[in-house]
């Protein structure tokens, strides 16, 4: 059966061996072909016509199909949906017993894309590895596109959630796991679900991951003898996951294993850690609802204007800092901008002329580089002499100030500039492949080349005018096609004229075609030249590549450093333009905000002024009860804290009239807008769930946001709930947090009266007639009211629903009265029972295991029974 398979086949089925996991795309002529099982999903998935094709006697087998030139959006749809892509190309210029050369020359995976087209200009495309072994997790992470490689190492009984949020910071486009792990762990405990992450694991080989292997891998790609130097020497699992990645590009990307020049060890403690569940919450990159980035604190702070600002910016979004003097910096170099406004414009227009200097040097290493990316290069280069000049203007940086450091930075690269000056035309074709990309005057090869060239085709143009002049014959034509070439052409009325020189090529109905041996000779000049003219180009254009490449840590250092600028501009902007102050930062536990908004809130709600509000925590005022109704603003008021909180740890201003505040170090959230159940848990499970993590991970310089703890159970349980929260929090030595809480239990007010470190603020409500006007002020003391009718009287329930609650409420409040750890007693409202005769009190009573109760369990039992009957 072998023996009568194609030679074609033959090299596919030994290339498909090699890659049996992985969708080949094997190249032909002008199309990308894709066969067998591989061929059904291509198509499927490419919406692309299935057909077959002969492979040897009576053997036909699937096959589907992609045009060369649009193979880019082919790859894309099967990276998305969850594919490997083996590119196989031709190898070489003469076929070797009959058949073209052909190798794998990279293999696509979602972590490891190249093509702009594919990428997110504003976001990292992350290959991770994640390696865990007992209470100790290694994380690693790369972006090819980039150049960004860095490894850490987590430690504790909680390893596997602490890897998760790690995870969830990152949300890498791949992620590398032992191919022995248990996918559970930790992956499952990612909130949202995985499926919202959009993580796509790859399993690889277990003996990858061992130490000595990864190890090994690391010195051989540094070219070093220790690992100290990059700080990760003694972090087992730190470098089993580095090297795991670079084992996996060595395979997948080789090319781009030279991007990866340096390699940081990080620890997370340097960082404020947010979980996946405050992320969501306060919409920091992403909004709840649409996934966008618009309508989040990234939409409204992002007013960068590079792509490489734009990446940074999320970045320290994601990672707000723990260190005050490097905070210091950061708003200084913003302060600076913010105050000298005709620089900051002059600085903004410069760095709209940039391209994205990060991917195209990347490109340029993996010489993946077309002529555009270097003219990209080129024209970027020569912007910052200008940045430079105008930043040394700048009023309020003079000496140590940390623009200057930015300043020293950014290095133009002279000789690059020129070099790429003097070799590429300044409009250069998108590709090699058409020539015209060399600058005349760079080769003297080149130029001897394309003069010879040139005089050819003069030569070709004249002759026809030549030939008419010395035969006599008028019509006379000179032409070219692909199967003769050149040639000249006679009719056959004129044939008597024809030299003897001329040789007969081709006969038509009405003429004759000849050639000549001179013409025969500039043919062959000129198509020569052609060829030669193209292979001379591509290797310039390899050469100054490779020149480029060689350049590729200043040119980064330098993309680096415009890239922070950018973002300094974006923070200054934003704040003039929405009238931010800049934070003082202290090493107290204090936070004092004066006049305090909401970042997104009060941009995209322009129809009615926004309310601003203070909050204010120290030692003697640590936890804060907010009631009020519904849509008063509790909510808003809770993220606006914590989002003034981040935003002063990211380095930014704020929007605030005055903010003081000692670092936070972690910011939790338990909001009630996140109701959808995930892993087939309830609401409240998952409200417990996230409880339990502020309860065993926060400090005393953590910041809580909870908004209606215990809401998700019964009232007597949930209010129970909340209670005990308060008392935990406030009494805990290593906690006492400080504290956010909005609820509806109107009885968790009297915890001020006992806890000396609480407080209770209201949102301020206007009563005119029977109707309420919500203020949005927050007030101190505790509401007594909870508008909860009038709300749904807003909301559209029908009016004989709204008189129908009147009523009821008005009998529920009749004669009741509250005590610290029950709900309002229902004096005269009773549910009849269905069977009079029947005594289900006395029932419920035999029933119940006393023994086996906790005090609280009995106290709401004797409650609930006391209520059936009446009673006090």
């Amino acid at each position: 059966m072998a023996k009568s398979l194609t030679p074609m086949r033959h090299q596919y089925l030994q290339i498909k061996k090699q890659y049996p996991d992985t969708i080949v795309l094997f190249r032909l002529g002008d199309f990308y072909e894709s066969f067998d099982e591989d061929a059904k999903i291509v198509a499927q998935a490419c919406d692309i016509v299935l057909t077959s094709r002969p492979v040897g006697k009576g053997q036909r087998v699937p096959l589907a199909g992609v045009p060369y030139h649009a193979v880019e959006g082919y790859i894309a749809k099967l990276i998305k949906a969850g594919h490997k892509v083996a590119i196989v190309e031709q190898v070489g210029a003469q076929p070797l017993r009959g058949l073209m050369p052909r190798e794998v020359i990279r293999v696509v995976t979602p972590g490891t894309i190249v093509e702009p087209t594919l990428l997110e200009e504003k976001s990292n495309n992350y290959l991770a590895a994640l390696v865990i072994e007992g209470n100790r997790a290694g994380i690693a992470y790369a972006d090819i596109t980039t150049g960004e490689f860095a490894t850490t190492q987590l430690s504790g009984d909680d390893v596997e959630q602490m890897a998760a949020e790690e995870l969830e910071r990152l949300r890498p486009a791949e992620c590398l796991i032992p191919d022995t792990s248990n996918l559970q762990s930790p992956i499952s405990n990612l909130q949202p679900p995985i499926s919202n992450l959009q993580l796509q694991i790859s399993k690889y080989e277990s003996w990858r991951f061992e130490l000595g292997n990864a190890r090994q891998a690391l010195l051989d790609h540094f070219e070093v003898a220790s690992l100290a130097g990059y700080g990760c020497e003694g972090l087992p699992l730190a470098v089993r996951a580095a090297g795991a990645i670079v084992q996996y590009l060595r395979e997948t990307q080789k090319a781009a294993l030279a991007q990866l020049s340096d390699m940081r060890t990080y620890s997370t403690s340097e960082f404020m850690t947010l979980d996946a569940s405050t992320r969501r919450s306060l919409e920091l990159t992403r909004t709840i609802r649409t996934g966008a980035a618009k309508g989040s604190l990234l939409g409204v702070l992002d007013a960068t204007v590079t792509a490489m600002g734009g990446r940074l910016l999320r970045q320290w979004l994601n990672q707000p800092l723990l260190d005050v003097n490097k905070l210091e910096q950061r708003l200084d170099a913003v302060e600076a901008l913010y105050q000298d406004t005709p620089t900051r414009t002059q600085v903004v227009a410069l760095l709209k002329q940039l391209a994205d200097l990060e991917r195209l040097t990347s490109r340029a290493v993996q010489r993946i580089a077309v002529p555009r990316d270097l003219v990209g290069i080129r024209k970027s280069l020569e912007k910052v002499p200008q940045i430079r000049e105008a930043l040394s203007q700048l009023k309020g940086a003079e000496g140590d100030h940390p623009l200057q450091t930015l300043l020293s930075q950014l290095d133009p690269c002279e000789e690059i500039a020129s070099l790429i000056g003097e070799a590429i035309v300044d409009d250069p074709p998108a590709t090699l492949a058409s020539g015209g990309v060399i600058k005349a005057g760079f080769s003297a090869e080149l130029d001897s080349v394309a003069t010879a060239s040139r005089d050819a085709k003069r030569w070709v143009a004249n002759l026809e005018q030549t030939e008419r002049k010395r035969t006599g014959i008028k019509s006379l034509k000179v032409g070219y096609n692909k199967v003769f070439g050149y040639y000249i052409e006679v009719t056959k009325a004129n044939l008597a004229a024809v030299p003897e020189e001329y040789i007969r090529k081709q006969t038509l109905v009405n003429a004759e075609r000849y050639i000549t041996p001179e013409l025969k000779e500039y043919e062959s000049l000129i198509l020569n030249a052609q060829e030669r003219i193209l292979d001379i180009e591509a290797r310039l254009f390899r050469q100054v590549c490779d020149q480029v490449a060689a350049a590729a840590e200043r040119l980064l250092s330098t993309a680096r450093a415009l890239a922070r600028l950018d973002v300094y501009v974006a923070l200054a902007e934003v704040a003039i333009r929405n009238n931010y102050v800049r934070p003082v930062l202290t090493d107290g536990h204090e936070v004092e905000i004066i006049a305090g908004r909401h970042p997104v809130v009060e941009l995209t709600r322009r129809e009615e002024p926004f309310v601003p509000n203070d909050a204010r925590f120290s030692q003697e005022e640590g936890i804060l009860i907010i009631t009020g109704p519904n849509m008063s603003g509790k909510s808003t008021f809770l993220r606006q804290v914590a989002l003034i909180v981040l935003m002063a740890q990211v380095g930014s201003f704020v929007p605030a009239d005055q903010v003081r505040m000692g670092l936070v170090d972690r910011i939790f959230t338990r909001i009630g807008a996140q109701d959808e159940i995930w892993a087939g848990q309830s609401t409240f499970m998952v409200e417990m769930i996230e409880m339990a993590n502020i309860l065993h991970h926060a400090t005393n310089r953590s910041l809580l946001i909870l908004d209606e703890i215990g809401r998700g159970t019964s009232t007597y349980d949930g209010m129970s709930i909340a209670w005990a929260v308060v008392e935990y929090i406030h009494n805990h030595p290593r906690l006492r947090a400080k504290t956010l809480y909005a609820t509806h239990y109107h009885e968790l007010t009297e915890l001020a009266d006992i806890l000396p470190r609480v407080r209770n603020y209201n949102v301020g409500v206007a009563e005119d007639g029977d109707k309420v006007i919500f203020l949005h002020k927050i007030v101190p003391g505790g509401a007594d009211r909870s508008y909860g009718i009038h709300v749904a009287q807003l909301a559209g329930l029908p009016r004989t629903v709204i008189h129908r609650a009147e009523e009821i409420l008005e009998e529920l409040e009749r004669d009741s009265h509250r005590s610290p750890i029950r709900p309002r007693r229902i004096a005269e409202i009773r549910q009849l029972a269905l069977f009079p005769e029947t005594s289900l009190i006395i029932e419920e009573l035999k029933k119940l295991d006393v023994e086996s109760m906790t005090p609280l369990e009995a106290l709401n039992r004797l409650y609930e029974l006391q209520r059936e009957v009446g009673g006090d």
